[in-house]
């Protein structure tokens, strides 16, 4: 029999090692904290040398950052799609329905964990805190831009979107702030808290936003 020597490592495109890299991260962020995305931690998940992920992000802090973008930005890509164009892609009542049976249910914990894990570092990370600040705007402008939709097709009633929009996430983030302490014992008042506030904010009876 013949031995086969070890397999040659696959030499890839930067951008495609980079972007393996932070996914890999993002990953590690969100089910098991952004303290855990180190350049071992994320060398060991790629299955390489620290010192390949090190070559791409010579600053630690700079991969916790893009791990808490791209796992943020994909987790609102899941749960708030930009509207597209064309027929058949739900009024933005439907959307908002979906949204807040998502968000409402325990497989957005990680989520929740997500952000209340890098609120709490970017008082000490300030590269970190850019990011966050960014991905705020960004979630509060999706939001803004179906509530502005919603509106314009007469689905809601609201003079002001943009208002409605934060008033929404801050009370998702007020019911996710307990989420390491007693989110196994929320109830319904708790859960449904932001869509609660999102009916009132847009114009609708108790339980239009409800899963139908």
């Amino acid at each position: 029999m013949t031995s086969r020597g070890p397999a040659k490592r696959v030499r890839k495109a930067p951008a495609e090692r980079r972007h393996e890299i932070v996914a890999a991260a993002a990953q590690v962020g969100l089910t098991e904290g952004l303290e855990c995305v180190t350049l071992r931690r994320v060398a060991d998940e790629l299955g390489v040398r620290p010192g390949l992920v090190g070559h791409y992000f010579p600053a630690a802090d700079t991969l916790v950052a893009e791990a808490f973008t791209a796992a943020a930005t994909a987790d609102l890509d899941a749960l708030l799609p930009e509207r597209p164009e064309g027929p058949g892609d739900g009024s933005p009542r439907a959307v908002l329905r979906r949204f807040f049976t998502l968000t409402s249910g325990a497989e957005f914990d990680d989520v929740s964990r997500l952000w209340l894990n890098a609120r709490h570092l970017s008082r000490y990370r300030p590269g970190l805190r850019e990011h966050v600040v960014a991905l705020e705007l960004l979630w509060c402008g999706r939001m803004e831009e179906t509530i502005t939709a919603g509106t314009d097709s007469g689905d809601f009633s609201c003079a002001d979107p943009w208002t409605a929009a934060l008033r929404i996430l801050v009370a998702i983030d007020g019911a996710s702030a307990y989420i390491n302490t007693s989110a196994d014992r929320r109830g319904a008042s708790v859960a449904h808290l932001a869509r609660t506030v999102a009916e009132t904010e847009l114009g609708l009876t108790a339980g239009a936003l409800a899963p139908s």
